[in-house]
């Protein structure tokens, strides 16, 4: 039951990241949104199984997903998060905490706009908004983004629990 849900919540994300090919516009949202299938799984199955559904996925949305900017996102930082949300969040300390989160955060928004640039070969100045600053002021609005994102991640998994892991969590464990 835990291989078969890790399957399916892998086929769903790449079903999802090949839907951002439709809609452009939504190249963080939906490998976020990809990202939240990981919920159940580190429910129900464990955190082994969440990485290894993660690994799986970015493997095939590294091949198929047709927006190479939106599969970076998933693979550098949405897809696992979910995941390691459950490792972090047990540091006690909230300073701490939140500056374990947005370290990870920071250097993989860093990582993907590298890669975007060197690898993917957009050029640096494809992003003229505020010239040398631009680059600086997309970070910090990613951050607030993030804040934002982590506090989401943290009501659905609240939801989750509250709502379905009763129900499902007699098939997982018995």
């Amino acid at each position: 039951m835990k291989v078969a849900l890790c399957g399916v919540a892998a086929a769903l994300t790449v079903v999802l990241m090949l839907f951002e090919g439709l809609v452009s516009v939504a190249s963080v949202a939906i490998p976020a949104v990809a990202g939240c299938l990981l919920i159940p799984i580190v429910a129900e199955a464990g955190l082994s199984h969440a990485f290894g559904a993660y690994g799986a996925a970015a493997v095939l949305v590294l091949l198929l997903a047709p927006d190479r900017e939106a599969a970076l996102i998933y693979v550098l930082f949405f897809g696992y998060y979910p995941a390691l949300f459950a490792v972090i969040s047990k540091i006690k300390s909230r300073i701490l905490l939140w500056g374990a989160k947005l370290l990870i955060f920071n250097a993989a928004a860093i990582a993907e706009g590298l890669l975007t640039i060197y690898v993917l070969g957009i050029p640096f100045e494809e992003f003229p908004l505020l010239g040398g600053w631009g680059p600086v002021v997309l970070l910090a609005l990613a951050n607030l983004v993030f804040v934002l994102y982590d506090y989401v991640l943290a009501g659905l998994i609240g939801q989750y629990y509250r709502r379905f892991y009763g129900k499902l969590g007699r098939m997982f464990h018995r």
